[in-house]
């Protein structure tokens, strides 16, 4: 028994020794794309699935591209969560189907008529058969490159933000009621009740 404890206390012991300090191996810090904007301290750049290794610059580009439209979708999304707990338009969205009946959440995705269904996934399509973000030389403000660099980080990070929030939304819409809270208290937001 003393023999075992005396072990434990030696084992115990050896996880505080100093270990021999080992250059660092990591992908992160090999990547060429460290100094691309978005890139914040103190994660720096973050790819732990690795799926800009190995890539050029034109895909690297088109991954921004991608993240930075997938971020505005999200922004929208959130907004729209926010705004339907808050106002209903008027009106009938389908012939017998008001916008007030229309319900909050994930619920909405039931009711929606296959033809509203149908013109949704044809504007999408043909949003995307474009692939065009937009550069708008309108309204375009005149910044210098730092503030330019410093919003368009803002942008890339309020995307990524907002990509969570809606997925955060989506989970606990699916969960309503099987958390144990009870299905009055959220399909949104709990605090405009």
């Amino acid at each position: 028994m003393k023999t075992a404890v005396f072990a434990t206390l030696l084992a115990s012991a050896a996880a505080f020794a100093p270990s021999a300090n080992q250059g660092a191996t990591s992908a992160l810090k090999a990547s060429p794309y460290e100094d691309e904007i978005g890139v914040i301290q103190p994660t720096g750049f973050w790819d732990p699935a690795g799926l800009s290794r190995g890539k050029d610059q034109a895909t690297f580009d088109r991954y921004r591209a991608v993240e930075l439209k997938h971020g505005r979708v999200a922004q929208l999304a959130v907004l729209g969560y926010v705004f339907q707990e808050a106002f209903r338009f008027p009106g009938n969205l389908a012939s017998g189907l008001s916008f007030a009946d229309v319900p909050n959440g994930l619920a909405a995705l039931t009711v929606v008529p296959v033809l509203g269904w149908a013109q949704i996934l044809i504007t999408i399509g043909a949003i995307e058969k474009n692939g065009y973000l937009g550069s708008y030389e309108v309204g375009m403000p005149d910044l210098d490159e730092e503030t330019s660099i410093k919003r368009q980080t803002q942008e890339i990070q309020h995307g990524r933000l907002a990509m969570l929030a809606i997925l955060e939304l989506f989970r606990h819409d699916s969960s309503n009621g099987a958390d144990g809270l009870g299905e009055q208290l959220i399909t949104g937001f709990p605090f405009l009740y």
